[in-house]
């Protein structure tokens, strides 16, 4: 951050020219296709390339990989395929509606192998034991903000199960802390280094939640036998909503079963490994029946969520309740997403839509550049849309802030984002970075309205802050 004022229309600063770096290094990522909901059928990729066999664990569908139709083409029974994840897959595969592959090398996004995450529509995580490395994590973090769904499945902490220095909420709190997409809490949840040795975590009350209430029946309660909990931080992703919750914890805190919205994507997380557990698998492993437990509802859950995040079904799963029943064409809603067609679309203050080159877009050459004056200053802009009835909607868009405030503890200078009437996230000078953020908010409450998605800021009265945005979207699905 710099320390003096200067007039916005020759406003440089190295760390303006840092952020420009680092977004033609880091951002400049994930241009592959988005994942193509199929009509009927429904795909779904099983991880098994980072020690998902490690110790006694045995976390796959089938020991025939990548597919586990070469084991059995019609299973019946979860010991028709062979693997502690066996009655999820038998499960899926029984419904028609699904496909299943299982992944036992590097995930990719936009490759050429028949395991490619463009091919999917859902990624299951099942207690990873070793790091992704940083290809992986950008091929993961764009599958998702591009549409898909993730499923992110931890346990206790110390679960080291193949002994590399590692376990499970270390390695998908470092995916989500420390990728090139996004790194800056962008589920809106951090997994707690926790080990709770047994419980029965109780769901909430949500008639109208899609992974609580679906096809495959009604969660009532999970299962706990040595795992974990999550901690949400609903500030820096709203649509971040807990679902399952460790006895005597609500709110923000002792998240057992939590789901979220990134970009167009969808994810879910669940805190132990024990509730997908089937009791059966290879021979040598000593397994627990979790799925089949009497005193929880485990196999709904994962059931449910699984057609949540493929978008099998919608409604309910992020923070907005969902957009309700019905169907619903994929789309992108908002005109001039990007600006640039310059002042069109796009109800805007004078100067905001701009092409200057003292602050970089994103992508292109045109953005939106709301205050950096240095001075008392208002800008705004804004589009009203209408969105569907029966469709999930996700507002998502980049955000820079740059600022010649020198305080870390006084907002003088706020970016306030709306939409219809409620308030989505308020941005400072105490968020400046040096590059572009995404920022995803889950909107689907608007559907069946026409709502104005509106950006407003405000400067103060000496020292410039700057409220950079670009690549906006409003996905529907």
């Amino acid at each position: 951050m710099l320390g003096s004022s200067r007039s916005r229309h020759r406003f440089t600063t190295a760390l303006a020219g840092f952020g420009l770096l680092v977004t033609g290094a880091a951002l400049q990522v994930g241009t592959a296709a988005a994942p193509a909901h199929a009509a009927t059928t429904y795909r779904v990729l099983f991880d098994d390339g980072h020690a998902e066999e490690a110790g006694n664990a045995d976390w796959i569908i089938s020991t025939s990989k990548p597919d586990p139709l070469a084991q059995d083409s019609s299973p019946s029974s979860e010991t028709d395929w062979t693997g502690a994840l066996s009655s999820w897959g038998v499960a899926l595969q029984k419904t028609g509606s699904y496909s299943m592959k299982t992944a036992t090398s590097a995930l990719t996004y936009g490759g050429s192998s028949t395991t490619d995450l463009s091919n999917f529509d859902a990624l299951v995580l099942p207690e990873p034991n070793t790091l992704f490395t940083t290809a992986e994590k950008t091929a993961i973090m764009n599958f998702v903000k591009n549409g898909g769904g993730l499923f992110m499945i931890s346990d206790h902490t110390g679960a080291d199960r193949n002994n590399d220095g590692y376990d499970a909420v270390e390695i998908l709190n470092d995916l989500m802390t420390n990728n090139s997409v996004d790194s800056t809490d962008p589920f809106g949840f951090s997994i707690d280094s926790l080990d709770i040795s047994s419980g029965y975590p109780a769901a909430i009350s949500d008639s109208s939640n899609a992974v609580l209430n679906g096809s495959f029946g009604t969660v009532t309660k999970s299962l706990i036998a040595d795992g974990t909990t999550a901690t949400l931080k609903p500030s820096d992703n709203s649509a971040v909503k807990g679902l399952v919750y460790r006895s005597g914890y609500s709110g923000n805190t002792g998240a057992f079963f939590a789901t979220s919205t990134f970009g167009s994507g969808r994810v879910a997380f669940w805190g132990d490994s024990s509730p997908i557990d089937d009791g059966t698998g290879q021979s040598g492993n000593t397994l627990y029946d979790g799925w089949n437990d009497s005193g929880a509802t485990n196999a709904a859950l994962a059931l449910n969520a699984t057609a949540w995040l493929t978008g099998a079904s919608s409604g309910g799963g992020g923070g907005g309740g969902g957009g309700g029943g019905g169907t619903c064409t994929s789309a992108q809603l908002l005109g001039n997403p990007g600006f640039e067609s310059g002042n069109t679309t796009w109800t805007a203050s004078s100067g905001v839509i701009t092409n200057s080159s003292s602050e970089a877009a994103r992508t292109g050459s045109y953005k939106a550049w709301l205050d950096g004056y240095g001075s008392a200053h208002t800008d705004t802009l804004s589009q009203s849309v209408t969105i569907p009835s029966g469709c999930s909607a996700t507002l998502s868009f980049y955000l820079h802030v740059d600022t010649a405030e020198t305080t870390t503890s006084t907002a003088y200078d706020k970016l306030t984002v709306t939409a219809g009437s409620t308030t989505l996230a308020t941005y400072s000078n105490l968020n400046a970075a040096s590059g572009y953020v995404l920022k995803s908010f889950d909107v689907s409450s608007l559907a069946g309205t026409t709502a104005t998605i509106k950006f407003s800021g405000v400067e103060g009265s000496t020292l410039q802050t700057s409220f950079v945005i670009d690549d906006t979207a409003l996905n529907v699905s």
